[in-house]
């Protein structure tokens, strides 16, 4: 069954938005065409940009996919920015791109890094995705001090970056320079809400995880072999940290994620090898 995207807070108030970042940029978001049966939507983490998810981007439109990157709400400009904008707004602007997308094409994949990688799976249990690819998706973080993040928000208006957690020295993923504690408070409400989500995901999941991640807990995948009611397949990344698009394993980042689009197009279980239901490609749940 489909569920409505809707949520029962208010809606945040009007205001009139930051410049869109210019083409070219780190924070500009992306659209690689395709003409072919698979669209993908591929979402970045919370304080980044889609620079750090281009790469994988490129390599699945390659691999003959319509690839949509997007700039998620209150990200590429200032991280004051980010302080004002609900976790609603991440859900709502990804689930245009996924609508968007599966009124373009038979198969729709999303796949995200982090918060996207968590943002993926909640839309998988929202919406009739066909496939899910989420590497090392936030449903817990390293930091035990983020729980209380609530009620610090007004005494304490940031913290340090929580960015470029790259094995590979001299790579940035062009984040924030520094993270709003009160984005941290909305990052906590929408990790709450996707964890009890995770039993609506029927479609299948590819999950990486990266061994080195100093910035989500082993629990967030724990979550989701636990939970999640699809098939689920885990690569493990034994030496990557957290970005791992921007790292040492991003050549099996993108051949998995191909070889797993690729599983769906053909109308296989990429998780199981076994033939999909007609009805389950393109057609929702």
């Amino acid at each position: 069954m489909t569920h409505s995207v809707e949520d029962h807070r208010p809606p945040a108030p009007a205001v009139a938005g930051p410049a869109a970042p210019a083409a070219g940029s780190p924070g500009a978001p992306f659209h690689h065409p395709a003409a072919g049966p698979v669209g993908v939507l591929v979402l970045h983490g919370f304080t980044g940009v889609p620079f750090s998810v281009r790469p994988w981007g490129r390599a699945l439109h390659e691999a003959g996919a319509d690839v949509v990157g997007p700039l998620l709400p209150g990200h590429g400009t200032r991280w004051e920015d980010l302080a004002a904008v609900r976790w609603e707004q991440w859900r709502d602007h990804a689930a245009r791109h996924v609508r968007e997308l599966r009124a373009r094409h038979d198969v729709v994949v999303v796949c995200g890094l982090s918060m996207g990688g968590a943002l993926a799976l909640h839309l998988a249990a929202l919406l009739p995705v066909d496939g899910v690819v989420a590497l090392n998706p936030a449903l817990s973080l390293v930091s035990r001090t983020a729980r209380f993040a609530p009620a610090l928000r007004r005494a304490v208006p940031s913290v340090p970056s929580v960015a470029d957690d790259i094995s590979l020295p001299g790579v940035t993923e062009y984040a924030y320079p520094r993270t709003p504690v009160a984005g941290v408070a909305e990052l906590g409400r929408f990790m709450a809400r996707t964890r009890k989500l995770l039993p609506a995901v029927t479609a299948p999941v590819l999950l990486l995880r990266s061994q080195h991640d100093h910035v989500v807990s082993d629990a967030s995948h724990a979550h989701v072999l636990r939970r999640v009611a699809g098939d689920v397949e885990i690569v493990r990344l034994t030496e990557s940290f957290h970005v791992a698009t921007l790292d040492r394993e991003a050549d099996v980042l993108h051949a998995r994620s191909a070889r797993f689009v690729a599983d769906l197009v053909a109308g296989r279980n990429p998780v199981t090898g076994l033939p999909l239901p007609s009805a389950g490609r393109g057609a929702g749940r």
